[in-house]
């Protein structure tokens, strides 16, 4: 029991360390939206915005995103009881 914790302790760690590296590309898209100004294409930069958390929560082609970390959290919540 203490082992299967342990691992699942990882796995939640892991995958939160994932999702939080990619919040810089959050902060990014964010900023440039935060950064125009009235000329600029407020709608394209919203939708770079949208793009990018999605990708972030849902993990894209590739990965699992936020998923992972959701289904990692739910794991260990159901082994701390």
């Amino acid at each position: 029991m203490a082992d299967d914790l342990s691992r699942a302790r990882k796995r939640l760690d892991d995958e939160f360390g994932q999702v939080r590296r990619k919040l810089d590309k959050i902060h990014d898209a964010l900023n440039r939206v935060e950064a125009a100004g009235p000329e600029d294409d407020l709608y394209s930069l919203l939708g770079d915005l949208v793009h990018v958390v999605r990708e972030v929560r849902t993990g894209g082609v590739v990965g699992s995103g936020a998923h992972g970390h959701r289904r990692a959290l739910e794991d260990y919540r159901k082994l701390t009881g």
